[in-house]
């Protein structure tokens, strides 16, 4: 009976430790894409800021010369 009381006991411990290190890979994670949605954000703020309006053309101007 003792045998298996710290038997249980190593496996809860080993449980919590793989716990707090899968809740700090999670946090790690949140923090990158956190980062990266505001990189997206500012990246797409520069890309209207820089924008030009496209110009109307026709399908005659993508014609090769050759035709």
């Amino acid at each position: 009976m003792k045998d298996r009381l710290t038997e249980l006991e190593i496996k809860t411990s080993l449980t919590e430790d793989l716990v707090d290190e899968l809740n700090r890979t999670v946090y790690r994670q949140q923090q990158q894409l956190d980062l990266l949605q505001a990189q997206l954000r500012h990246l797409y703020g520069q890309m209207l800021t820089n924008a030009e309006p496209a110009e109307p053309h026709s399908l005659r101007d993508e014609i090769p010369p050759h035709y």
